[in-house]
């Protein structure tokens, strides 16, 4: 049984883009969907895609590696936990490694990356930094 499914989702993609592969598939739900579209959208991933039907729904995310063949996402770390949930005003939002970065926010306007919660003037819960 996972009890953090955020964090075990995001260390399955950066596992499976050390090791080489093209895809990683995860337990379906819609908050990981929403993780993976603001992933995305930010450039980390590319396609999301939901398979199965019923209780045997996955979801099948594509990894991107640069032209030297090495993964896209480098690293990441997990900002609000289970037991400590860390929440930030859009004042407080700043840029993850210069820019070269994302930190993922859960907020009442739907899961958004750092630029996107500025952009809206919204704050919210950090779920992870990726870079």
């Amino acid at each position: 049984m996972v009890n953090d499914p955020v964090a075990d989702l995001i260390i399955q993609m950066k596992n499976a883009g050390m090791v080489g592969k093209l895809f990683v598939d995860v337990p379906y739900s819609r908050f990981k969907h929403a993780i993976a579209d603001a992933l995305n959208r930010a450039g980390f991933v590319g396609e999301v895609d939901k398979k199965g039907k019923g209780v045997n729904k996955t979801l099948r995310i594509e990894l991107i590696y640069l032209k030297d063949g090495s993964p896209k996402i480098k690293g990441v770390k997990r900002i609000s936990k289970p037991g400590r949930r860390l929440y930030k005003g859009v004042k407080h939002i700043f840029p993850v490694r210069y820019g070269f970065g994302v930190a993922v926010f859960s907020t009442p306007k739907g899961v958004l990356t750092d630029k996107e919660a500025r952009e809206r003037n919204v704050g919210g819960e950090e779920l992870f930094r990726m870079w």
